[in-house]
């Protein structure tokens, strides 16, 4: 495909990765609502339909990731090879590690749903029930970071979109990256850890429409490069001329 194609790509990617996050995350957030363990796990019974739901967006956004992760790398390695592999890679890893989570998810509600003939003991329900709930998306969504932060560095450098827009790219970029070391860490908590993600929002939405509609400029480097190359030739042929 050509670099406006993968832009293209890339763009429709980015918007159905966020209509499918943000609609997944409202959806689980339902479905495991309560106080206590026991009352989580009773809400999941009840929407077992939003657990299902959720988990295929969660799928749908797993397959987004690794779309960007191809077709960023498509845009960028022209620009520079090695860090656009590395973005891919860690593109590549966030969509896995978001995917190698659903089974849990099911697994979980298979116990919510059990018949008491087939439920297990109680107290290892909770105990289960507290790993996959609390069980954080940080990993992946620091994979998510600092893929961003690479490949939103490599589009202000190539000047492929916008300058102000491929700068708030990697502000924002780097506000998720650190701060979730930091909510890793245990320093960031509460609100803080969703204002984090409003400036990569901003950035995401219009990049996705910019991508669709006018896709990338073409790689500065390589045009200077060319520019040089063909002056330097034409130099050479006039220097032989007047020999």
């Amino acid at each position: 495909m050509t670099r406006n194609t993968n832009a293209r790509v890339a763009g429709f990617a980015y918007l159905l990765y966020i209509g499918a996050a943000f609609p997944s995350m409202v959806l689980s957030a339902r479905a495991t609502s309560g106080e206590g363990m026991a009352a989580k796990l009773a809400t999941m019974a009840q929407h077992a339909s939003d657990v299902r739901f959720a988990a295929v967006l969660g799928l749908i956004g797993c397959f987004c990731a690794l779309i960007l992760a191809v077709t960023l790398y498509a845009i960028t390695r022209d620009e520079d090879h090695d860090l656009a592999l590395l973005g891919l890679t860690c593109r590549v890893a966030e969509g896995i590690t978001g995917a190698v989570s659903i089974p849990a998810t099911f697994g979980l509600l298979s116990l919510a749903t059990a018949t008491s003939a087939d439920a297990p003991d109680a107290a290892a329900v909770q105990a289960v029930t507290a790993f996959v709930i609390r069980q954080p998306s940080i990993v992946g969504a620091t994979f998510f970071g600092v893929g961003s932060t690479l490949f939103s560095w490599l589009l202000l450098r190539g000047r492929m979109i916008p300058v102000g827009l491929a700068w708030l790219g990697v502000v924002a970029s780097v506000i998720v990256t650190g701060g979730l070391f930091l909510q890793m860490a245990g320093v960031l908590r509460g609100l803080a850890t969703q204002i984090i993600w409003i400036p990569m929002a901003a950035f995401e939405i219009p990049l996705g429409l910019w991508f669709i509609v006018r896709g990338v400029a073409p790689v500065r480097r390589r045009q200077e490069a060319l520019s040089d190359r063909n002056e330097s030739g034409c130099w050479a042929n006039a220097d032989s001329r007047s020999a």
